[in-house]
């Protein structure tokens, strides 16, 4: 009987140690899991906050970079105004006090020079005006596209669409014009240097909450992927980004190339 006793208290000495042994177990696991846990949102909450700051960083670098960009049309835009322009404007001055002191034989080529004189001038002020964001801020979008369209034409298009759907909206900010503008800018620079083409179409469609922007040419097309890394592609996408547009590009070769922006309104 005793020793029956004996085993007993030793079985329920065994059982209590062994759910001690397994509470204990169960306490380190659950302490394990959570440090595991609490380490693992500590590590994704500092991987968040330095993908946050990276993207921070990267946007002041495009807002830096634009800034300088901007700067620098500017004052190329100064010069061109201030210095080219008054030096054209000169020379057209001394060739019309030419024109009458000489022949009746030699007035026709003087005529024509004078004639060349003044479409360069013409064509340094327009362009002065599409390189100063100042002149860009006063003038609105749909002006300055009016104002690019027209150069657009001498320099090189036979024929320059411009349509304008819905009823004009502001946009969030107004320096996000001339970053529209740049955009643009750089599409139709891009579509004279290299694209052959003879037709230009432009679209501004207000809608509720977006202004979409279409722009394309009836040139040769190009593989968009081949340029994906050209600084004009690289730039135009930066600034899409900065105001949070959308930016799509697509280009065929013998089709020309079409780019649609999406702008948010709101």
């Amino acid at each position: 009987m005793v020793q029956t006793t004996e085993q007993l208290v030793t079985t329920d000495a065994q059982r209590y140690l062994l759910i001690y042994m397994i509470a204990v177990l169960v306490i380190l696991t659950a302490l394990v899991i959570v440090f595991f846990v609490f380490f693992q949102k500590r590590k994704n909450k500092l991987l968040m906050d330095k993908i946050k700051q990276q993207r921070a960083f990267d946007k002041e670098m495009q807002r830096a970079q634009t800034e300088v960009q901007e700067q620098t049309l500017k004052n190329i835009g100064w010069e061109l105004h201030d210095n080219v322009g008054q030096l054209l404007a000169y020379a057209n001055m001394q060739m019309n006090m030419l024109n009458a002191q000489v022949e009746e034989k030699v007035k026709p080529t003087l005529n024509a020079t004078s004639e060349t004189i003044k479409q360069s001038l013409q064509e340094v002020r327009a362009l002065s005006k599409s390189l100063n964001n100042d002149v860009l801020l006063n003038m609105g979008l749909i002006d300055s596209i009016k104002n690019e369209v027209t150069r657009l034409e001498r320099l090189k298009f036979e024929t320059v669409n411009f349509n304008i759907v819905g009823e004009e909206k502001p946009l969030q900010d107004k320096k996000h014009q001339v970053i529209l503008f740049r955009i643009l800018q750089e599409f139709f620079s891009n579509s004279i240097k290299y694209s052959e083409a003879d037709t230009l179409s432009i679209q501004l469609n207000y809608q509720p909450n977006i202004l979409e922007i279409t722009v394309a040419d009836n040139g040769k097309g190009f593989d968009v992927a081949l340029a994906e890394k050209g600084s004009g592609l690289i730039n135009m996408k930066s600034r899409a980004e900065l105001i949070k547009t959308s930016f799509n590009l697509t280009s065929k070769q013998g089709e020309g190339t079409k780019l649609v922006l999406n702008y948010p309104l709101v």
